[in-house]
């Protein structure tokens, strides 16, 4: 699937902390969320399902992989 990203307005958690290991994600497009390497904000952006993002944030915050 291809999305036109060029007007996206990406923003990163604000969680980040500042650290060089961050994504960043664009809302605003129902039923998908847009995934970048903040890094490479030319790079390819990975699109998700919205649930599947959202379960997988919530594994993240109930400490579901562990942690690092």
């Amino acid at each position: 699937m291809s999305l036109e990203l060029s007007s996206a307005a990406w923003r990163k958690s604000t969680h980040s902390g500042g650290g060089g290991a961050c994504i960043e994600v664009a809302d605003d497009f129902p039923g998908l969320v847009p995934v970048r390497d903040s890094k490479d904000p030319e790079g390819p952006a990975l699109l998700f399902p919205a649930g599947s993002f959202a379960a997988f944030v919530r594994a993240v915050k109930t400490g579901e992989f562990g942690t690092a």
